[in-house]
């Protein structure tokens, strides 16, 4: 009984979920036709002001780090340039 129209005690049986009993009764159902349907109506809109709002509320757990990583990264390739130099290595030379 895979999918075809198998016939049992006078009663069409047919494909899986339709069994071909008569339609309930007292069941409503309300539907849109496609061309109604709107799915992404508001997204562009919706998606600036909740970046807008969520990089606000967000700001200070992601921004001093960074901004600390930035001057960390910056004196640290100060730093080995100064030590790959000729002034940096005649000072630094007797420890290595």
């Amino acid at each position: 009984m895979g999918g075809g129209g198998a016939r049992t005690s006078g009663q069409l049986l047919g494909p899986w979920g339709d069994f071909g009993s008569p339609p309930q009764k007292g069941i409503i159902t309300y539907s849109l036709s496609p061309n109604r349907q709107r799915p992404l109506a508001g997204t562009a809109h919706a998606a600036i002001f909740n970046v807008f709002r969520r990089t606000r509320q967000q700001v200070l757990y992601w921004a001093p780090p960074l901004i600390a990583g930035y001057y960390l990264m910056g004196w640290a390739i100060e730093r080995n340039e100064y030590l790959n130099s000729k002034a940096g290595r005649a000072e630094f030379a007797e420890e290595e």
